[in-house]
């Protein structure tokens, strides 16, 4: 089965065509909101399609695994972007776009909340009033599930062990960046909550902030909710600190000097760190760690500093490997207790995945 995965994230529109050997047979990566038209040409361009696997942000307690795509279903997504205003309008419009350019083709919808919809009640539930939670639907969602999915899954490959023997914290880092623990294959707790503003620094995002500083704020600023809300996704994390949210820039900014990058960089690896002794904390222990995403993948320097303070966990990186770490590869020390890996990360191959076993299972009724 050939699946267009179409991947629709907040700065770009992913598009990949994987064989049924998940050969990637032709891949094209758009700007964000791209015109339609654009999107048809290279949908035409790319080839014929069996079914299509769309990344959605947002399935709430709806969706709790893929689903094939009908009427119902597209209602129900609509009826979710209230949770997730910033992100699941793009992937909805994606949705809209390609299923004009392949009507007849079965789409399938992937979440990434779907991993953590598991997480235990103690990890999922915040210290609300019940009422407040009961009518909105409040907890801890997480996010990145597909990203996390995959790398606990191809880490136990790499090292030839069953994943549900494994305690796994897999670490995403990109623009946006979030932690997984991840145990027998299970995601039980995630960095991410309710939205995706919570948990580590990241390029433009705040990460954790103390609720009580924001409504100070509110009750003596200048600034309304909607200009707040701008400011924490668009003008915080990375870019609040250093005045710049790439990390290769920052880095290149501290190496020369500059105090502001420092401290966004210090400040970076200080919530990375204790972020990642926190979810071994939720397994009792740590097997594997992962990194994968743009920073977890292309960034030694941020590799070897997260992990530096990190021995009591029996991590221990060697310096070699990790400078030079390309793809899949091991970077941990010989005889450290934990293994240590960089894993490219592949969305469209759990996308591609997952589209395949809901068309299976609506086959078989």
């Amino acid at each position: 089965m050939r699946v267009l995965v179409v991947n629709a994230g907040s700065s770009s529109l992913k598009l990949r065509l994987l064989g049924s050997d998940d050969a990637v047979l032709g891949e094209r990566d758009l700007t964000a909101s791209p015109p339609e038209a654009e999107v048809l040409r290279v949908v035409r361009e790319l080839g014929e399609a069996d079914a299509v696997g769309h990344r959605i942000v947002h399935g709430g307690r709806r969706y709790l695994g893929p689903v094939l795509i009908d009427a119902e279903v597209e209602a129900g997504l609509r009826d979710l972007v209230d949770l997730a205003p910033l992100h699941q309008p793009k992937s909805l419009a994606a949705m809209d776009t390609v299923s004009r350019a392949l009507p007849d083709t079965p789409a399938v919808a992937c979440f990434d909340t779907a991993f953590h919809a598991g997480i235990p009640a103690a990890a999922a539930t915040y210290a609300l009033p019940a009422s407040w939670r009961e009518r909105w639907g409040l907890r801890r969602y997480g996010f990145h599930g597909l990203s996390h999915g995959y790398a606990a899954q191809h880490a136990a490959g790499m090292i030839a062990r069953p994943v549900e023997e494994l305690r796994v914290v897999t670490c995403h880092l990109g623009a946006g960046a979030s932690l997984a623990a991840v145990q027998g294959g299970r995601s039980v707790d995630t960095s991410m909550g309710f939205t995706p503003l919570e948990g580590l620094v990241m390029a433009t995002r705040s990460g954790s902030v103390d609720p009580g500083l924001l409504l100070w704020l509110l009750e003596r600023a200048d600034m309304d909710e909607r200009e707040m809300a701008h400011a924490l996704e668009h003008e915080s994390g990375l870019a609040g600190l250093a005045g710049e949210g790439d990390m290769r820039a920052v880095l290149a900014a501290a190496d020369q000097g500059d105090d502001r990058s420092r401290l966004a960089l210090d400040v970076y690896v200080y919530r990375l760190g204790t972020g990642i002794a926190a979810m071994a904390a939720a397994m009792g222990g740590l097997d594997v760690l992962v990194f994968t995403g743009g920073v977890g993948e292309r960034a030694p320097t941020i590799r070897a500093a997260a992990t530096g303070r990190l021995a009591f966990l029996g991590i221990e990186v060697d310096a070699d490997a990790n400078r030079s770490a390309a793809g899949d590869a091991e970077i941990s020390a010989a005889g450290a207790a934990v293994r240590a890996l960089v894993i490219t990360s592949r969305e469209d191959l759990e996308i591609a995945h997952q589209t395949r076993e809901a068309l299976a299972r609506s086959s078989r009724g």
